[in-house]
């Protein structure tokens, strides 16, 4: 007989002597976290929690935001979708909405219950009387600094558009560049660019009747910082996605970048010297107080209506949650991925990882920026669905490739970015 193993320890478990097989439970988990540190590490769980539970076999295929927006639509009504789905607000309403994703909102409640989860990680995935999803960590950006290049250039940390813009341009020299910015058709450039809009009074995309409210002279002045900064950026940077503004950071070529963490390419790349790494809140408009961000909890669907297959989503996902375990998924990334529980943010497994006591101050202030946190489509308490296809279709990062590439007055630029949603929703 032939024996076939592999690393997702897709075991059959024979009963010897009787010739029968231990019934189990399938299923299948996609994910966008590619980077293969992060594949790892998620292996890791799945190994630890299939051992334990011979009953229930997880496997994971790693996906790429690139694609899923139409992936999972498509697969799923090929019927070779997967039982489980990592998830970001603005993009679960897609499955939502052609019925693939199933109410978990009890289960939510238990976990709430024991672990108290972070409420606003909850209302994002609660609307049309059901809960969509489970939270599993919450990501938020900041200003990443270096600070040595500031303190060589005698600048403080800006805290208003202003400032900002002189220190970016103080930077900008002998083939160094103030901050690194995208411009690219991507999630990466949408998220860059709401972090201007929310720190200038112009986080609301839509009215409270749903109609929309992204044009108006808040948003297109927030186009324009955002196409002011992009001037003291590498010139490559209008096509660049997320590693490539990490790299610019990491080599030191970039003086600052707006990210959810850099601490895994500074540490391997940059040099690694904690005390050089700089955090702070990203800069607000000069008429504006507060310093906010862009923040969501990634979460967990249940695409499966099989009842032993969310039998196995519930045990899976409760063992996932339990502190022992949960700091070691979200350190898959150390810094990046933020506890949505309050036992989570406590949890040794979590403080106790090396990376992360390192550089603890700057995770710190990553959860303490958080909380100030805002999503396009989920704000003040509503739930807009149709925020779905726009993500999907990337207007926001087209309104700044209109502006920065081809040189459209930021209000035209902006209006026709309203156009463009409008139609998108019909």
């Amino acid at each position: 007989m032939t024996y076939k193993t592999t690393s997702s320890l897709t075991l059959s478990i024979l009963l010897l002597g009787s010739g029968s097989a231990l019934a189990q439970t399938e299923l299948m988990l996609w994910h966008m976290e590619q980077p293969p540190h992060r594949v790892e590490r998620v292996q890791e769980l799945l190994d630890a929690f299939n051992a334990a539970h011979p009953d229930i076999v997880v496997t994971q295929e790693p996906q790429n935001w690139g694609e899923i927006y139409a992936k999972a639509p498509a697969a799923l009504a090929a019927g070779n979708g997967p039982d489980l789905l990592f998830a970001i607000p603005d993009f679960a309403p897609i499955l939502k909405e052609i019925g693939a994703v199933q109410d978990v909102g009890a289960f939510v409640g238990a976990l709430d219950a024991k672990h108290d989860l972070l409420d606003s990680a909850v209302a994002s995935y609660s609307y049309d009387n059901g809960v969509w999803a489970v939270p599993l960590y919450n990501m938020a950006m900041s200003l990443w600094y270096h600070k040595g290049a500031f303190e060589a250039a005698g600048l403080a940390v800006p805290k208003t558009w202003s400032e900002w813009q002189a220190a970016t341009e103080k930077l900008t020299a002998d083939g160094k560049y103030g901050i690194g910015l995208p411009a690219s058709k991507g999630l990466y450039t949408d998220q860059v660019v709401y972090n201007f809009m929310v720190n200038n009074g112009a986080s609301e995309l839509y009215n409270a009747d749903g109609t929309f409210a992204f044009d108006n002279p808040k948003t297109a002045e927030s186009y324009a910082m955002a196409a002011a900064l992009q001037k003291f950026s590498p010139p490559d940077s209008a096509g660049w996605f997320w590693g490539d503004a990490e790299a610019c950071f990491a080599s030191g070529t970039c003086a600052s970048i707006l990210q959810f963490t850099t601490i895994t390419t500074y540490e391997t790349q940059g040099g690694g010297d904690a005390a050089k790494l700089g955090v702070a809140p990203i800069p607000h408009a000069d008429g504006e107080s507060q310093h906010n961000t862009i923040a969501y909890a990634n979460a967990v669907m249940l695409l499966s209506d099989d009842p032993a297959k969310r039998a196995a989503f519930e045990t899976f996902i409760s063992w996932l949650l339990e502190p022992a375990n949960y700091g070691r998924f979200l350190n898959m990334e150390p810094g990046l991925f933020l506890p949505v529980t309050a036992d989570g943010a406590k949890a040794d497994s979590f403080w106790n990882d090396p990376l992360v006591q390192k550089y603890k101050p700057q995770i710190e202030t990553m959860i303490a920026n958080s909380a100030n946190g805002m999503l396009f489509g989920f704000t003040n308490g509503r739930t807009f669905p149709s925020i779905a296809p726009i993500s999907g279709q990337n207007v926001l990062s087209e309104v700044l490739q209109a502006v920065v590439i081809d040189g459209v007055d930021p209000a035209a630029a902006v209006a026709a970015g309203q156009v463009r949603m409008q139609d998108i929703a019909q």
